[in-house]
């Protein structure tokens, strides 16, 4: 698969890459990329939820009303969760909610990500850029460039570069990533995938 690339003022240089077919030209396994974005997002939860229950609620323990005689049902405690002011039945409690995934499933369903935006008009590729201070406004310059104002943008870089990173981080729509940390919901939560070139050799080893 032949791509273009770009420069930071969003022209098309003379330049092109070729992607790895079996990163970028595969059919998108759409079960992988469900069970990873509900890894990634089930990993995310804190799962500090508490309810009191009856046995937690403070309050008197004396029997409500005798037994029997009254015409009513029972009632023995005032926390009993069928009456105002008691506890919850069955509320929720804290639990962890992470789990597991196969190394290789995870790399199909990010191959899977990747072939999908390639599919949809929604990778580009630019040439490797720094910035000499950490300035939003350069960010937002090359966004403008490029043509991406108000979308979702994913930027993969090929390695951690601190101005990049500190120029994007005010701004809403835009995350930065390196190859090596980057993820499937990431990938399909953006409108647009941002590929620096040194990257795309890097995503390609890692996948394969």
């Amino acid at each position: 698969m032949k791509v273009n690339i770009y420069d930071t003022k969003g022209s098309v240089t003379s330049k092109s890459l070729e992607l790895s077919e079996t990163v970028f030209g595969i059919e998108p396994n759409n079960h992988a990329i469900y069970l990873d974005v509900k890894q990634h997002l089930a990993n995310r939860r804190q799962g500090t939820h508490k309810s009191k229950e009856r046995n937690e609620i403070a309050g008197s323990t004396k029997k409500l009303k005798k037994q029997k005689g009254t015409g009513g049902a029972r009632a023995g405690s005032a926390k009993s969760g069928t009456r105002v002011g008691g506890g919850r039945i069955f509320g929720p409690r804290p639990r962890n909610y992470h789990f597991k995934l196969n190394i290789k499933l995870k790399r199909l369903a990010r191959k899977s990500a990747l072939a999908f935006q390639a599919k949809n008009d929604g990778l580009m590729i630019i040439e490797d850029f720094n910035f000499t201070a950490a300035k939003t406004k350069d960010f937002k310059s090359l966004i403008s460039a490029l043509k991406l104002d108000n979308q979702k943008v994913l930027m993969i870089l090929g390695e951690s570069t601190d101005n990049v990173y500190l120029a994007s981080r005010n701004l809403n729509k835009i995350k930065v990533v390196t190859a090596d940390s980057f993820n499937t919901y990431d990938i399909l939560n953006a409108k647009k995938v941002v590929l620096l070139e040194s990257s795309v050799n890097k995503i390609e080893n890692i996948l394969n």
